[in-house]
């Protein structure tokens, strides 16, 4: 399955990924935006991959890994996720992550939110997406609002980092 932005594509997760999600996964600098807490083996990501491609779909396990790649070299940049998949109610959260900080600003995150959007909408019939935010991580909220999410909450004192706790905006999209 691949998913066709302006700029990127969306893919299913392939075995040869597996080093990738491994060092990105790792990648302690990011733990914060991904609510990871403690370090993932090789064999875990192998087993993760090997759940998505034996039918692990979005309808049976709640969540779908897609990477999002540049459309021109075929370059994986970062990650899309689905999760807490709801049919009853129609919604799924989104989340997003362009790995390497050279790579971010040049409308890669855009595209691949913009894209999922679509996919949600058109392919899985979704009714709306959302997404958790850090109050501090500008960038993140600028780059929601301008896919058309709206702020509309505040989780106070969610997120303890080492620097003390912070507040988690909650954003909302509704597809329809």
């Amino acid at each position: 399955m691949n998913l066709e932005g302006r700029i990127v594509r969306l893919r299913a997760v392939e075995p040869e990924d597996a080093e990738l999600l491994y060092a990105w996964e790792n990648d302690t600098s990011v733990w914060s935006v991904s609510g990871t807490t403690e370090p993932f083996s090789r064999a875990q990501m192998e087993r993760f991959i090997a759940a998505q491609l034996q039918g692990g779909d979005l309808f049976r396990t709640g969540q779908l890994r897609l990477i999002v790649e540049t459309r021109a070299e075929a370059r994986p940049v970062g990650i899309a996720d689905l999760f807490e998949f709801d049919p009853l109610n129609r919604r799924a959260g989104l989340g997003i992550l362009i790995h390497d900080d050279a790579l971010r600003g040049k409308g890669y995150a855009s595209d691949a939110v913009e894209t999922a959007c679509r996919y949600a909408r058109e392919v899985l019939n979704l009714h709306q997406l959302w997404c958790n935010v850090g109050s501090d991580n500008a960038p993140s909220r600028r780059l929601f609002a301008k896919a058309g999410f709206a702020e509309i909450g505040v989780k106070r004192d969610w997120l303890w980092r080492p620097d003390g706790y912070g507040d988690e905006i909650l954003l909302q999209k509704i597809l329809e």
